[in-house]
């Protein structure tokens, strides 16, 4: 069993990173002359298969990377006693790769996000950060990523953001768990560069890593002005 100080030694961090920097280069790529179509009101599904499509077919090529993407893959779980399918979801984007030793599925989770209140609770509820905490997202994963698509200025949306992670009740919720600092996320990121921030949330079997907590990375793109 893995302990919780030794996780980060059995990730395959070298992977996650190449991965992360592949899907932002396509984001960059994406948003410098966007297709017909494509905009900052364009839902999140058309967004994540275009952007799967230009990976496997342009930039993970060009990055070297050797696994394999995924968008809005069906995953679920079966009822243990009928067989029949219990619960459902379509994850955003994925990255899978293996070698002998290793293995990493990093799911993408991305939401448009405003300075609207609704906006905060669509990213941070049931169908945003929380499907890494009580949903089936990143099963048995050490890590996964939100996505956060900025329809303002970032200084009008993450401090918002962050000050909802430290309210009881969504603390509570997310199963936060404070760091060293007694602070609900860690800013900058310790896990990529990329990324603003980090939280962690306890979580159960059977989703739960073996040391038992899930650390999610945020990450936030937006369009060109």
């Amino acid at each position: 069993m893995t302990a919780p100080s030794d996780w980060r030694s059995a990730f395959p961090l070298r992977s996650a990173e190449d991965a992360v920097d592949a899907l932002l280069d396509a984001w960059n790529r994406l948003v410098a002359k966007p297709p017909p179509g494509i905009s900052a009101r364009t839902h999140e599904p058309k967004l994540t298969k275009h952007l799967k499509v230009s990976l496997e077919n342009v930039v993970s090529r060009e990055h070297g990377l050797l696994g394999n993407w995924t968008a809005e893959d069906v995953i679920g779980q079966l009822d243990p006693n009928t067989g029949e399918l219990a619960e459902t979801r379509r994850t955003d984007i994925a990255y899978c790769w293996n070698n002998e030793t290793q293995s990493l599925k990093l799911v993408f989770e991305f939401k448009r996000l405003g300075k609207q209140k609704r906006h905060r609770d669509e990213y941070l509820g049931a169908r945003g950060l929380a499907r890494y905490v009580t949903g089936i997202y990143a099963s048995e994963q050490p890590v996964g990523a939100m996505v956060g698509i900025l329809l303002a200025p970032t200084a009008d949306i993450v401090p918002q953001l962050q000050a909802v992670l430290a309210d009881n009740d969504f603390a509570t919720a997310l199963r936060l768990r404070n760091n060293d600092a007694d602070s609900p996320y860690t800013q900058p990121s310790t896990l990529f560069a990329q990324a603003l921030f980090d939280t962690e949330h306890d979580r159960d079997p059977p989703h739960a890593p073996p040391h038992g907590y899930i650390r999610v990375a945020h990450f936030f793109v937006s369009f060109k002005e």
